[in-house]
């Protein structure tokens, strides 16, 4: 008889669910599935020339439903009945305006399909102004409530957004009442009390994300908010003071969940986590050492003892935060907003004309196989093509929505892999500037371990990377 148990960990992406299943013992991989957001993949509710991504709250409910059906589907009943707890990372900021009840809006009727009333995911650029505005009071204030935030409260972050729903959409106004981060709402909806009051929250996405910290008792004062915009007083006494770490249950699995998921009623459900902070944790975080989440975008962290950094903060980085990634540790997060994200960019923009022909998807991977070969056989000259990473701005160091990327040195005579070479380049000093910053602040960094789909497809750019850097680069094993 199969007495082992069982840990369901669940991975809310950009496109897409992933759950895994993995024995506790042993950390043994048993099972996994995906299941592809079916509204994202339309591209509903986004305007890229806007800087508008959202995603709908039943994009989450199904695809989670589908992923863990699937992970269990490949698995013996001995494996659904050892399950004993599950848990999430889930992409942050993305935080979604909720009623009373904590419903997020885009699931009332009324709102179903207001993007506003949706979950605004993480690289969402429209708060620019609200950001702006955040900021500007902040540092005038009698306490710098971005201190912790690398000095800055990103467009990319909770207050911001949810700010700019407010103003943009006032019909939300009459139901709006709390906000959630997608994993504080998704844990809460599984243990099967939603209330704003009552959920738990997590303080890996409230320390980073929300201006959270224990030095000024939670939340900034009202006053604050209250400068910033009179709107953000719908939220007053709505929200928390306390927030968990991820070694903690946040509730039990509710019966309706239970059977919808085919596990036991009752088992742990996890207070969730940022994704890339999970994602840290698995690939062997510790001092010194910074894991780097090479995706679309890359994030990246670090942990230090208390004592080494004391009662100084670092500038220009996306937070650190007591217990965000170890319990028992500042955990930091940096990161670039575009990195994958650049080479798909020039993929499409190479591959334009295949679209009239057929088998494009194959044709492109083709095309980016081709530009990678050619590309690591160039000299480095005096005359290199020189390129810039911030395509979708710039995340750290010194976080600017609004900066640009930039080609340089272009003549009649450059061609397309030296072009690549470029862009490849750019993101390795983009890495770079952020290891340097960590090290001015006193974080030096020894050793880079790189987990994500780059890391293990491109031969080309862990090299370049690690060339750049001067440090060295281990690649994690797990494709998990």
């Amino acid at each position: 008889m199969d007495n082992r148990k069982y840990a369901i960990g669940i991975d809310f992406g950009t496109d897409s669910v992933r759950a895994l299943v993995v024995a506790t013992d042993n950390g043994e991989e048993v099972a996994s599935c995906v299941s592809l957001y079916k509204r994202w993949s339309e591209g509903k509710y986004c305007n890229p020339k806007l800087n508008q991504y959202r995603q709908h709250p039943l994009d989450y409910i199904e695809s989670l439903t589908e992923a863990v059906n699937g992970a269990l589907a490949q698995c013996d009943k001995a494996v659904s009945d050892g399950v004993v707890g599950l848990s999430f990372d889930c992409t942050a900021s993305t935080p979604v305006l909720t009623d009373c009840e904590g419903t997020p809006l885009a699931l009332l009727q009324e709102y179903a399909e207001n993007p506003d009333a949706m979950f605004i995911l993480w690289k969402d650029h429209t708060a620019i102004a609200e950001s702006d505005k955040i900021n500007e009071v902040a540092k005038h204030w009698h306490t710098d409530y971005t201190k912790y935030g690398g000095g800055n409260h990103s467009c990319e972050w909770v207050w911001a957004k949810m700010l700019h729903s407010l103003r943009v959409a006032p019909e939300l106004r009459e139901k709006a009442y709390s906000w959630m981060e997608h994993c504080d709402w998704i844990s809460a909806l599984l243990s099967g009390d939603t209330t704003p009051e009552k959920i738990i929250r997590s303080r890996c996405a409230a320390g980073h994300k929300a201006m959270w910290h224990a030095e000024w008792g939670g939340m900034p004062e009202l006053a604050f908010f209250e400068e910033v915009d009179p709107l953000l007083d719908i939220f007053n006494g709505h929200l928390f003071t306390e927030t968990y770490t991820s070694d903690i249950a946040a509730g039990k699995l509710c019966k309706e969940w239970a059977e919808r998921l085919g596990l036991k009623e009752g088992i742990a459900v996890g207070v969730g986590a940022i994704d890339c902070h999970v994602g840290a944790v698995g690939a062997g975080v510790r001092d010194n050492v910074l894991v780097k989440v090479m995706g679309t975008s890359t994030c990246d962290i670090t942990t230090a003892e208390y004592n080494v950094i004391g009662n100084r903060t670092v500038r220009g980085i996306c937070g650190q935060v007591d217990g965000s990634v170890l319990p028992g540790r500042i955990g930091f997060e940096a990161g670039q907003a575009a990195f994958g994200d650049i080479y798909a960019w020039y993929k499409r923009l190479l591959g334009w004309s295949l679209k009239f022909v057929a088998d494009m998807p194959a044709l492109e991977d083709k095309i980016l196989a081709e530009l990678t070969r050619q590309a690591e056989q160039l000299p480095l000259t005096a005359d290199d093509m020189i390129a810039v990473d911030w395509f979708n701005g710039r995340r750290s160091p010194d976080d600017d929505p609004l900066a640009t990327g930039k080609l340089l040195n272009l003549t009649l005579a450059t061609s397309a892999p030296e072009i690549f070479k470029a862009l490849v380049e750019a993101t390795a000093f983009g890495s770079r500037a952020i290891n340097e910053r960590l090290a001015d602040e006193g974080l030096p960094i020894d050793t880079i371990l790189a987990v994500g789909g780059i890391s293990k497809k491109s031969r080309f750019v862990m090299q370049t990377m690690a060339d750049v850097i001067g440090v060295p680069i281990r690649v994690v094993r797990s494709t998990q």
